[in-house]
C-alpha cells in the first residue's frame, strides 16, 4: 500500500526515506499488531493495543460496562497514534494534493492550505462525534450533571474512546511537523495550539473532569473549524473573507462560554460538594487548592487567547484602513492630459514648432 508517488528512490533509513514511506512504516505496524490477534499466545498482548483496558461491569440497574483510567492506556494511544498517521496520509494523498495541483498555491500557502485541510476534516469528524456523546449521555439537556456526583471516575465506552483518540491525534501532530517539513518559521506557533490541546485534554481526562471537557472540545472544535472552512475559502478565492468575520464572533463566543462554564462547574458546582478530600484512589481531586489552580490556568489562557486575537484583528483592520486610504489618494489624483501634436510640428513653451524647429510666425517675418 503506497502512500506517495515515488519520483526518486532514496537509501533506507535516510532521512528524505523515512520521510517518504512513514504511512507505509506506520501501517506495517498496525498489520503485525492486527495479525497478533489471530494466536491465542499474543491475542492479550495485541489487544491491549486494540481495545480500552479497565472496564467494570455493574449490575444495577441493568447490566453496564464502564471504564477508568490508568498505565495501559498508553498502550492504546500508541495504535491509534499510527492509525491517525496513516489517515493523515490518506487525506494528504488523495484529498489535499489533488486541490493543491489544480489551486498552484505558493510554498507559505501551500503549507497552511495542508494545515487548514487536515484539521477541518478533524475538526468536523470531532463535532459530530462530540455532539452525540453530549446528546446521547444527557449533558446538555441536565446540565447539572456536568459536576454533580463527581468523581466522574467511571467512563461509558464511548467518553473513554474518543478521550484516547483524541490524545492519539495531538500526539501524532507533533512528528508530522517533521514528516511534512513545516517550515521553521511556522513551528512555533503549530506548536504552541498543539501542546494547549495536549494539556486540556489530559487534565479533563486524568482530573475526572471528562464531562466539562466535553462540552468545552465542542465548543471548541466547532469555532475552529468555521476558522480552517474561512482559510479554505481564502485560498481559492481572495474574495471570501466574511466567514472571517463569522469566525471572529464564534470565537470570542467560545471564550466567554468556555470561562462562564468552568466558573459555574468548578468554581461554583463542585465548591458544593459534600466530599473535598483529595483521595487518588477512588479519583477524587476536588480539594480547594487543585480547583483554583485550574481556574486560574483556563481564566489565563483564555485571556492570552483573546488577547492575541484583539491584537490580529486591530492589525488587520489597520491594513484595511490603510488600503482604503491609497485606493482614496490614487482616486483623487487627476491624470495629467498629454499635449496633442500638430501633423505639421509639435508645442514647445507653448509655441507651435514645424519640424525643423522654426515656429511658423518666425516663417511668415522672414516671409514679408
Amino acid at each position: 500500500m503506497a502512500f506517495r508517488r515515488r519520483n526518486k528512490s532514496y537509501p533506507f533509513f535516510s532521512q528524505e526515506f523515512l520521510i517518504q514511506n512513514h504511512a507505509d512504516i506506520v501501517f506495517s505496524l498496525v498489520i503485525f499488531i492486527l495479525i497478533g490477534l489471530m494466536f491465542e499466545t499474543t491475542a492479550k498482548t495485541a489487544i491491549l493495543f486494540i481495545q480500552p483496558q479497565y472496564n467494570i461491569t455493574t449490575l444495577s440497574p441493568g447490566e453496564v460496562t464502564e471504564y477508568h483510567y490508568g498505565w495501559k492506556d498508553c498502550a492504546t494511544i500508541l495504535f491509534y497514534f499510527f492509525i491517525a498517521i496513516i489517515l493523515h496520509a490518506v487525506v494528504q494523498e488523495y484529498l489535499l494534493d489533488k486541490v493543491n495541483r489544480r489551486l498552484h498555491l505558493s510554498k507559505s500557502k501551500n503549507t497552511k492550505f495542508n494545515e487548514s485541510g487536515q484539521l477541518c476534516v478533524f475538526h468536523l469528524v470531532s463535532s459530530v462525534w462530540s455532539f452525540y456523546i453530549l446528546i446521547t449521555e444527557g449533558y446538555i439537556l441536565h446540565p447539572s450533571n456536568l459536576w454533580e456526583k463527581y468523581p466522574h471516575a467511571q467512563l461509558r465506552f464511548q467518553v473513554k474512546f474518543f478521550y484516547l483518540t483524541q490524545l492519539a491525534y495531538w500526539v501524532h501532530a507533533l512528528p508530522e511537523l517533521y514528516f511534512q517539513k513545516v517550515r521553521k518559521e511556522e513551528i512555533p506557533r503549530q506548536l504552541q495550539y498543539i501542546c494547549l490541546y495536549l494539556l486540556h485534554i489530559s487534565a479533563a481526562y486524568l482530573l475526572n473532569l471528562s464531562r466539562v471537557g466535553l462540552v468545552l472540545l465542542f465548543l471548541q472544535y466547532v469555532s475552529e473549524l468555521g476558522f480552517h472552512i474561512a482559510r479554505l475559502l481564502y485560498f481559492t478565492d481572495e474574495n471570501h473573507q466574511k466567514m472571517f468575520d463569522l469566525w471572529a464572533v464564534s470565537f470570542v463566543f467560545t471564550r466567554m462560554a468556555t470561562l462562564t462554564l468552568m466558573f459555574l462547574s468548578v468554581g461554583f458546582g463542585l465548591s458544593r460538594a459534600e466530599n473535598q478530600v483529595l483521595d487518588l484512589e477512588m479519583g477524587n481531586f476536588n480539594t480547594v487548592l487543585i480547583r483554583m489552580t485550574v481556574l486560574l490556568l483556563v481564566c489565563l489562557i483564555q485571556s492570552w487567547l483573546l488577547w492575541k486575537f484583539i491584537r490580529f484583528q486591530l492589525r488587520r483592520w489597520r491594513e484595511f484602513r490603510h488600503e482604503q486610504a491609497v485606493r482614496k489618494k490614487s482616486a483623487t489624483k487627476q491624470p495629467q492630459r498629454p499635449l496633442k501634436r500638430d501633423s505639421l510640428g509639435h508645442h514647445e513653451n507653448g509655441v507651435l514648432k514645424t519640424e525643423n524647429g522654426v515656429s511658423s510666425r518666425t516663417k511668415k517675418l522672414k516671409s514679408l
